[in-house]
C-alpha cells in the first residue's frame, strides 16, 4: 500500500489490518509492494469501470435499456450480470445539454465498486466531498471541465443505502459504433461526473 493509502486511512481498522498483511506479504517476499500497487490499479483503472463502461455504451444503443436503466439502474445493470456489495442500490441519473451530475459521499466514501471499480483517492479526500457541494463549478473546473453557465449542476450524495452512476452524453461523433467502440470510450471519471466523454 503506498504511504498516500496509508495516511488516507490511518484510522481506520480494516486498513491498519489491509497494512499488516501487506508488510507481512512483502516481509515474506511472497509479493512486492510495487505489484500490489499495480494490482490495486488496475481495478481502480481498468476492471470495474469496464464494468460500468458496458452499461453506459449500452444505454447509449438500446433506448428501451436506457430507459429501464434510469428507472431502476439496480435490475437494469444486472440484467448485465454486475452486482453484488456496494451496488445493492443503484440509482442512473443522466446527462444532458441542459444538465450535468456528478457524484459524491459527504459523510465518508460510499462508491459503486461493481461499475466503477475501486474509488480514486481523490473521490475520498474530504476537499473533493466538501468542496464539490459547496462549488461543484470550480470542483469541475479544476478537472479540466467548463460547463456552459446555462448548464445546471446536479451533485448527488451516495450513501450506504443508494450509490449513483452518471450516464454520460454520449459524444455526437460516435453515431454508428457499436456497443464495443463505445464502451471504450467511456472513463471511470465520465461515470462520476468529473469529465466528459470527448470522440
Amino acid at each position: 500500500m503506498t504511504h498516500e493509502h496509508e495516511h488516507e486511512h490511518e484510522h481506520d481498522p480494516r486498513a491498519i489490518r489491509t497494512e499488516a498483511l501487506e508488510r507481512l506479504l512483502v516481509d515474506q517476499g511472497l509479493i512486492t509492494s510495487a505489484a500490489i500497487d499495480t494490482i490495486i490499479e488496475r481495478y481502480e483503472t481498468d476492471v470495474g469501470p469496464l464494468n460500468g463502461a458496458r452499461v453506459v455504451a449500452k444505454a447509449w444503443t438500446d433506448p428501451e435499456y436506457r430507459a429501464r436503466l434510469l428507472a431502476d439502474g439496480t435490475t437494469a445493470i444486472a440484467e448485465l450480470g454486475i452486482g453484488g456489495p456496494q451496488g445493492e442500490k443503484m440509482v442512473v441519473v443522466e446527462n444532458t445539454p441542459a444538465v450535468h451530475n456528478v457524484i459524491v459521499c459527504t459523510l465518508c466514501s460510499c462508491y459503486p465498486w461493481p461499475v466503477l471499480g475501486l474509488p480514486p483517492a481523490w473521490y475520498k479526500d474530504p476537499a473533493y466531498r466538501s468542496r464539490v457541494v459547496r462549488e461543484p463549478r470550480k470542483v469541475l473546473s479544476e478537472f479540466g471541465l467548463t460547463l456552459d453557465d446555462n448548464t445546471e449542476v446536479r451533485v448527488w450524495d451516495s450513501s450506504a443505502e443508494i450509490r449513483y452512476l452518471v450516464l454520460p452524453e454520449r459524444p455526437a461523433s460516435t453515431t454508428g459504433a457499436d456497443e464495443r467502440t463505445l464502451a471504450e470510450l467511456v472513463t471511470r471519471d465520465a461515470m462520476i461526473g468529473v469529465a466528459r466523454i470527448d470522440a
